[in-house]
């Protein structure tokens, strides 16, 4: 953007380019510190999490537990019909629903005095950000949290595939949909678009998904997975995709598996990775530092190689949750005009789900890891089980939890639940966790009987 003399210039103490989950903590915490804030968006509030992650997502795994539910109510003796899904009257609801959390974005930053302004923005000095408007803002801080965007993979015909966004733009469950990619992303949308009428195949590259988790409770859950009706192709790299009429054929390099699949799809999705939205804004003028991948290089402070510049979530190499750029912010803030020199986030045993059918909750070290780092020191304790629910009606799914211990004391370096419930089950275990809780204090608590969560306390 070219320097014009007359240019309009305003002064804040913080400016934040993203209006995502990390900028608006960071705009809202700065903001009750007393700091000037203006923040840059120029599309809806929420970032990824809020339009195309996190909360769309989960109401649709929401509607595909109910409609697996509803299932097993005539296994229990209820007179029902198989459910059919108005599909648009779902997205609707839905978007009605996301729609309210714009509008409490825009009250809370109007009532905390921060200035929205629909734009983007360039940085063209350390202190100075230039909207695509015209205005230049100096500033004391400019905090990047524009987060990412997913990848397609540079393959023949991945134009023929759609990307895990544009999931939240379907009207209908296709009839046959490939999933291509083995991390979280893959698993959640493969297990929502099977329960809500699709036949769903994941295409995995590696021998088994979610690879940085757990290899056990991984393996349960490709069981319980299979039970649901996805196919699983581990090891089979897609290397091509390839139209047949209307339809789109994958081409993979599965160990004993043809070359493509049997069926052609109505739908391909990818899932295979994100970038983060570092391009663009004027970061490798100043020498901020990039990865490789074109993620922001930060500091334990979120802070990046030129003072003055911060960053926060996906456009970091760092832990890639909504959360984790809500906490990471406001600490941030804590430190820059709160007072408090210390803050910084603790990126030690954060907890996270995948919602799966049936969700995984993970905290702390894997098995595998722990091995690394303790050896011998370690001990494990498992509980495999079925849930009630799912026992009542002889269902096969199974739910495996996990401790994963060190040291004499046993204290617990790992939690581990794949099971219903789960994702709620794990926050507060999560805690105590993080404060040291050993085998032998969850020894000493009282289950509650009967539920899945009592089985943390109980394991032999």
């Amino acid at each position: 953007m070219a320097r014009n003399d007359a240019t309009p210039q305003v002064e804040y103490d913080l400016v934040v380019l993203g209006g995502g989950s990390g900028g608006l903590a960071g705009a809202l915490r700065a903001a009750a510190h007393g700091a000037r804030v203006a923040l840059l968006e120029p599309h809806e509030f929420g970032g990824t999490c809020v339009n195309r992650g996190c909360v769309p997502k989960k109401a649709m795994w929401l509607a595909a537990g109910l409609a697996s539910k509803i299932a097993l109510a005539a296994d229990l003796g209820f007179d029902t019909r198989p459910p059919s899904l108005d599909w648009k009257e779902l997205v609707a609801q839905r978007q009605r629903y996301i729609g309210n959390i714009h509008g409490i974005y825009r009250g809370l930053l109007e009532k905390a005095g921060v200035a929205w302004m629909p734009c983007r923005g360039r940085l063209v000095a350390a202190d100075t950000v230039e909207t695509d408007t015209g205005v230049r803002i100096k500033a004391g801080h400019v905090l990047v949290a524009t987060g990412g965007r997913p990848l397609r993979p540079d393959i023949p015909g991945a134009e023929l595939g759609g990307l895990s966004d544009d999931f939240f733009r379907l009207c209908g469950a296709p009839a046959r949909v490939a999933i291509v990619g083995g991390g979280y992303v893959a698993v959640e949308l493969a297990g929502v678009l099977q329960a809500l009428g699709s036949r769903v195949e994941v295409f995995a590259r590696g021998p088994r998904l979610l690879g940085d988790m757990d290899g056990e409770v991984v393996q349960q859950l490709q069981e319980d997975i299979r039970q649901h009706g996805v196919h699983l192709h581990l090891q089979a790299p897609v290397h091509a995709l390839e139209e047949e009429g209307e339809r789109v054929r994958v081409l993979h390099k599965g160990p004993g598996e043809d070359a493509s699949a049997p069926e052609a799809f109505d739908r391909v999705l990818f899932a295979t990775g994100r970038r983060p939205n570092s391009d663009g804004i004027g970061l490798e003028a100043l020498g901020v530092e990039l990865g490789e991948d074109g993620a922001i290089v930060v500091d334990d402070h979120e802070d990046t190689s030129v003072p003055g510049i911060h960053a926060v979530g996906d456009v970091t190499a760092k832990l890639q949750l909504t959360p984790v750029a809500i906490a990471a912010a406001r600490r941030l803030m804590d430190r820059l005009f709160g007072g408090r020199t210390d803050a910084k986030l603790d990126y030690r045993n954060v907890p996270t789900v995948v919602f799966s059918h049936p969700p995984l909750g993970t905290v702390g070290l894997s098995e595998e890891r722990a091995r690394e780092e303790h050896g011998d020191a370690v001990r494990v304790y498992t509980s495999r089980f079925r849930p009630m629910l799912t026992a009542l009606v002889d269902s096969p799914q199974r739910s495996l939890f996990k401790l994963v211990c060190v040291g004499e004391e046993e204290r617990v370096v790992g939690i581990h639940l794949l099971g219903e419930s789960a994702d709620e089950i794990l926050q507060g275990f999560a805690v105590a966790l993080k404060l040291g809780v050993t085998k032998r204090q969850l020894d000493d608590t009282v289950a509650i009987h009967p539920t899945s969560a009592e089985e943390v306390v109980l394991m032999r």
